[in-house]
């Protein structure tokens, strides 16, 4: 019965992450939004996370900015953009950065070379030169297994990127906190060996404001998951297999062998 139990384990779980198709490199990640693109005739909006990645960092975004972690949990609409939010909080034709201005999100009127700008957002399914392609951006970023295909941390501790974590006039000035050190997360099957889980790593990116209180209690031991609840989103569930590395590489994080 045990073993009749971890083999439908094995077989079942990866079902309800990948629902049955595999998603190409460059759209791992990728969001498409439409709350309201199609009322004002445009094609939804496209939005590049390994573009941004590559910038920012993720807290800077989900915490500072306000982006929701779940789909369709922000209301963005050209009218928020153009105030200076969500979007527009960088994208205001007035920001600059690696020394070029960003591009305005939205405009009050589209026409000429405002209409052309539209494009550059609203484009899913519509043939459009992009600034950035994903092959020739991330040619020579270190490579390393699924999703994306890169290996985002290395590449930033080599310097090849420098995501910024901070926007002046949006950004709180705070002094950083110290990570915690690294743990282990006891594996519940012994086929498995144990988590090790790095606070330095995701701290980096993500600050300690996305996981804490919301996603996982600050005391340890205090959230109970299972891998269950991982494969249907939650926990870690939130950021791996949409964004961060898919959970298929069991060995990116199960890295403490069985004692």
């Amino acid at each position: 019965m045990k073993l009749l139990l971890m083999l439908c384990l094995i077989f079942i779980v990866p079902d309800i992450s990948t629902a049955g198709k595999m998603t190409s490199p460059q759209d791992y990640g990728k969001v498409i939004i439409n709350n309201y693109s199609d009322d004002a005739g445009l094609a939804p909006v496209v939005f590049e996370h390994w573009l941004h990645r590559a910038m920012f960092t993720c807290r800077l975004c989900h915490v500072d900015i306000g982006f929701a972690m779940e789909a369709e949990g922000t209301e963005i609409n050209a009218d928020f953009n153009t105030k200076g939010l969500y979007c527009g909080a960088c994208h205001d034709g007035k920001r600059v950065f690696n020394n070029k201005i960003i591009f305005a999100a939205c405009a009050d009127r589209t026409a000429g070379e405002e209409d052309r700008r539209c494009g550059r957002c609203h484009s899913y399914r519509m043939k459009v030169e992009k600034e950035h392609d994903f092959k020739t951006f991330t040619k020579k970023l270190p490579q390393k297994g699924l999703g994306s295909g890169i290996d985002w941390e290395e590449a930033e501790a080599k310097g090849l990127i420098k995501p910024v974590d901070s926007l002046e006039g949006i950004s709180i000035k705070r002094s950083p906190l110290k990570a915690r050190d690294d743990f282990s997360i006891e594996s519940k099957g012994s086929w498995m060996s144990d988590v090790i889980f790095s606070h330095n790593k995701h701290v980096s990116w993500n600050g300690c404001e996305i996981c804490h209180p919301d996603i996982f209690q600050v005391k340890r031991g205090a959230t109970k998951y299972t891998m269950i609840h991982i494969y249907s989103g939650e926990y870690c569930g939130v950021c791996h297999g949409k964004v961060a590395f898919p959970l298929k590489e069991c060995g990116r994080c199960h890295t403490k062998p069985v004692q």
